[in-house]
């Protein structure tokens, strides 16, 4: 059966194929990964331009690649994400490819190595089809940081796409991609999932490598995938999750206990937040119904901290983006400024060019709170509370098996409308920063759309190493959309 090339490739009437049903039709031989990818590039010459979602696209290798995986199928021997095309968030290094970070300070860089995850994903004969718009260093909830210009949502281009991984959400929603790999500091891939109708796979701190990711906050950025069926995002995130010897932060994962409670928390602060849109408090209630009514009891419990989660985000995520961000500087690479005066000309010049303002604006908020003055007022202080609220958000999880919320307290933003003020845009990742603040796994899913047709997204939280048990629950939510 032909596909349904109109909106999306890979659509069969109109609806999107999982992973292992295309595996199938290539085992058989009745789809080539070449075709696979030849499809995949018209959506991309019909939309990328509208929407700005690739900034590069490796067409002729991506051919390449999936010509030598379709010798590999009539070998016998494909490996197993054979078939598999993947587009990376611009925040990922692929060796001897531009690798920006949606930044000018970038311009004209390429690694010189592929990072831990991309390889591994490689390694497995997934096709890579190109690098994805992002906010610049993943400052952003909009996706209009990007030095590039903002990505528009695919549901509706008067409106974000969210971020910082507004791109690669955009390329699945788009059809454009099977799967996209992006990054989660603070919720930058669950939000862009909510916003744009797919599912988003945030893991465990540790449990896959960072070693290749140009880093924004350290303790707190994590790799994961993108896309619409959340079998694919489990069978993704084993292949790159595992020890790396070039990033000492990775853990084996641990067996995960065998006990469930057949319960599931919301935070009652969270549902009650008048942050929270009408039709996504209204949404979540029916999919609490449908939970319960598949066995599970769910209860609200309290949340002391909620007022101080964001406030511990942003002072600890910008004093890590401060340190990392030293390092741009004009000297080893990216841009550089032009007759500078002398070598502390060259640096502020350089930053002044090359940076956004967003990521001027975090650099200074970190360098304040790090420095002499402050520095237990606000960074020392912001490492006390966020222990408090990783110990609290423990304890709820060691009488309950998951814990729930919207992912997003609205739907995708108009174009413009929170970027006059920043504390309007931060509040946006008050209902995903848990998850970063406590190391956690979260995972976002569709819950249909509100009166404008714009899509809504519910989010799991599950304890440590929980990512699997993630994906059956989330089952129960996405199989009715």
């Amino acid at each position: 059966m032909l596909l349904c090339l109109n909106e999306s490739p890979f659509l069969m009437e109109n609806k999107p194929l999982p992973y292992a049903e295309i595996r199938r039709q290539l085992n058989e031989g009745t789809r080539t990964c070449v075709g696979l990818v030849q499809q995949y590039l018209e959506q991309i010459d019909s939309f990328n331009a509208e929407y700005n979602v690739f900034l590069e696209v490796y067409r002729d290798e991506a051919l390449e690649k999936a010509a030598l995986i379709d010798h590999k199928f009539k070998q016998g021997n494909p490996g197993s994400l054979a078939g598999m095309v993947i587009g990376i968030k611009d925040l990922l290094t692929y060796e001897n490819h531009g690798s920006q970070a949606g930044s000018q300070i970038l311009n004209g860089f390429k690694s010189s190595f592929t990072g831990t995850a991309v390889q591994r994903l490689i390694d497995a004969d997934a096709i890579i089809i190109g690098r994805q718009n992002c906010d610049e260093f993943g400052m952003g909830s909009t996706n209009e940081n990007s030095s590039f210009g903002p990505v528009l949502n695919f549901a509706n281009k008067k409106h974000v796409a969210g971020g910082s991984s507004g791109g690669s959400a955009v390329a699945v929603q788009a059809g454009m991609c099977h799967v996209s790999i992006g990054t989660d500091t603070g919720g930058s891939i669950r939000m862009p999932a909510s916003f744009c109708g797919i599912s988003g796979l945030k893991p465990t701190y540790g449990l896959v490598s960072r070693w290749g990711l140009i880093a924004y906050a350290s303790s707190f950025d994590s790799i994961g995938p993108m896309g619409h069926f959340v079998e694919d995002l489990d069978l993704v995130m084993n292949l790159m999750a595992g020890p790396d010897e070039q990033d000492s932060t990775v853990v084996a994962k641990s067996n995960q206990s065998t006990k469930f409670f057949r319960k599931i928390a919301y935070i009652k602060e969270i549902v009650e937040h008048p942050s929270l849109q009408a039709e996504i408090r209204k949404a979540f209630f029916m999919q609490v119904a449908q939970l319960e009514k598949a066995g599970y009891q769910v209860e609200s419990v309290d949340f002391p901290y909620i007022d101080q989660m964001l406030p511990t985000y942003y002072v600890l995520t910008t004093a890590e983006a401060s340190s990392n961000l030293s390092r741009f500087d004009g000297v080893k690479f990216g841009h550089r400024t032009e007759n500078p005066h002398d070598l502390m000309d060259l640096y502020k010049k350089t930053r002044d060019e090359g940076f956004g303002e967003e990521v001027k604006r975090r650099i200074m908020l970190g360098t304040f709170v790090l420095s002499a003055d402050y520095y237990d007022a606000y960074y020392t202080k912001a490492q006390k509370v966020r222990r408090l609220i990783q110990e609290k958000t423990d304890q709820i999880l060691g009488g309950y098996d998951f814990i729930i919320s919207p992912t997003t307290s609205s739907t995708a933003y108009a174009l413009g409308e929170k970027t006059t003020d920043p504390l309007q845009m931060y509040l946006g990742d008050l209902f995903t920063v848990q998850a970063n603040v406590t190391g956690l796994p979260a995972i976002s899913v569709p819950m249909g759309s509100d009166e404008q047709d714009l899509p809504m997204g519910f989010q799991f939280m599950g304890p440590r190493f929980s990512e699997s048990s993630l994906v059956e629950i989330a089952k129960l939510i996405t199989h009715k959309f």
